[in-house]
């Protein structure tokens, strides 16, 4: 674990020094603007919320306990509650007060034999999903735990009828927009990597999953899901278990990457669960995938932030400091794959722009799309230095990039699209942290006119440190 002092250097920073403050449901201060008589429904958030205990900070953004905000729009007012996850690691170190658990970028505290067969804590902290009846907060290694909808209070650990012993959930769902079926995998680590693939009802109960042995044990953390198939890159990321396993050595310093690996890809049918091809293409990762689909000719079309190497990673550990200074890049790429041989027939980078967190309209998943809405860094800024200072609507028909630029010392999230409770149009909600006054907010924003002012801004009671993933769940 860390054990310097936080740096104050960048305005971001400030939303990391000290543990997020949860705060009961409060009807939220419309600062600018009119909250869209067509939002109605919950804007949830998940990520980090604690990365300090007893002096000590974790080793990597990845370990803080996981924290959630649901914003609940009823008219006329919105409403906003935040509280932590109750995992049981959380509950054992607050009782503590001190780090107990190994986790993604930090061994467990004492020496090794202490450490040796001492569980990784679950500390859900990555995105969410939202059933009919619960809320899903989700993280990679292991169950998600269920919360109330409403109330966000912790239910428990959930398997969905299907997560036998503890099978990993992983934190990016795809649910398909015309029968509401969910698709999922999680990797299991052992003396071979194992891919799960699951298949859920819209009320989330797994009804399918299956098991694909991989090469060695990568690093996965997305896939796209494209007309009828379920489409993985495997980075030439592999992870050596034995310093793992000796308690020497934490997830994130013991990956290694191999490029001479290159990076495979994997079809699959997401009817069956079965594997339609295997191949290979040129070395890369990505944490996210925008969309994918299935054109005229039968090609499959994806969209992803591409880094060319797994850099990535060092910056993402530095953020838990405060400061950061590695460079690491992401930019737009689109891919198109022949899907009976998984041959890339043509690759392209269409924005060269540090990007991260693309997405697109839900009712689009897996279908043709035109916008792909993301996150931006500022025109002019150290990438290595600063968060994300933007959001934009890129316009794949036309090359065009709208952005929404917020300004010096302000970090919108990831941007989330909303359909109108009439259909007829999309709102795209953000969480922003305005380093300049130290207050948390949510802006909304006309989908069609991102780069216009907020159609309206809502202050939050406390600061919600930046986090990572966020849904939405309608009323209707």
């Amino acid at each position: 674990m860390i054990l310097n002092q936080v740096s104050t250097k960048k305005a971001w920073a400030k939303a990391i020094i000290n543990p997020a403050k949860e705060f009961p449901s409060t009807q939220l201060q419309v600062l600018s603007g009119k909250i869209p008589e067509g939002l109605r429904g919950t804007l949830y958030r998940n990520g980090p919320g604690r990365l300090e205990r007893g002096g000590d900070r974790v080793g990597h953004w990845f370990d803080g306990d996981g924290a959630i905000l649901a914003v609940h729009f009823r008219e006329p007012n919105a409403t906003a509650v935040y509280r932590y996850v109750q995992t049981a690691g959380y509950q054992a170190e607050t009782a503590a007060d001190k780090f107990l658990y190994s986790n993604y970028g930090m061994t467990a505290p004492g020496p090794l034999w202490q450490r040796w067969g001492k569980p990784v804590k679950n500390a859900a902290n990555t995105s969410v999903l939202a059933l009919p009846d619960k809320l899903l907060a989700l993280w990679e290694g292991d169950n998600p735990h269920a919360l109330d909808l409403e109330t966000l209070e912790t239910r428990g650990l959930d398997n969905l009828g299907g997560l036998d012993d503890g099978l990993p959930y992983s934190a990016h769902c795809k649910r398909d927009p015309d029968t509401g079926y969910i698709f999922n995998f999680g990797i299991s680590a052992g003396a071979q990597g194992k891919l799960n693939l699951y298949k859920s009802d819209p009320t989330g109960k797994i009804v399918q999953k299956t098991t694909f042995l991989l090469d060695g044990i990568p690093a996965i953390h997305d896939f796209v899901m494209a007309g009828p198939y379920l489409v993985f890159f495997v980075s030439p990321l592999r992870l050596n278990p034995w310093p793992l396993l000796a308690g020497l050595s934490c997830y994130s310093e013991s990956f290694e990457w191999k490029p001479r690996l290159g990076t495979q890809i994997l079809i699959f049918d997401r009817e069956t669960l079965s594997l339609v091809s295997r191949g290979e293409t040129d070395p890369c990762f990505q944490w996210h995938f925008a969309n994918g689909w299935v054109d005229s000719t039968g090609s499959i079309i994806i969209d992803f932030a591409r880094y060319p190497d797994f850099v990535t990673n060092q910056y993402l550990k530095e953020v838990a400091t405060g400061q950061t200074k590695t460079f690491a890049k992401a930019t737009l790429w689109q891919v198109r794959l022949e899907p009976q041989t998984a041959k890339v027939q043509q690759a392209e980078e269409v924005l060269n722009r540090h990007c991260e967190f693309p997405i697109v309209s839900p009712s689009e998943v897996g279908q043709l799309s035109r916008y792909t809405y993301l996150s931006l860094q500022r025109e002019g800024v150290d990438i290595s230095q600063e968060m994300f200072g933007a959001i934009a609507r890129f316009d794949s028909h036309t090359g065009t990039l709208t952005c929404a630029d917020f300004g010096e010392n302000r970090y919108p999230s990831e941007p989330i699209y909303v359909l109108d409770s009439n259909r007829d149009r999309g709102w795209i909600l953000t969480l922003v942290y305005d380093g300049n006054s130290d207050t948390s907010e949510v802006w909304i924003f006309d989908s069609a006119g991102i780069a216009g002012e907020p159609v309206c801004r809502l202050a939050l009671p406390s600061v919600v440190p930046m986090g990572f993933h966020g849904t939405w769940k309608s009323a209707i």
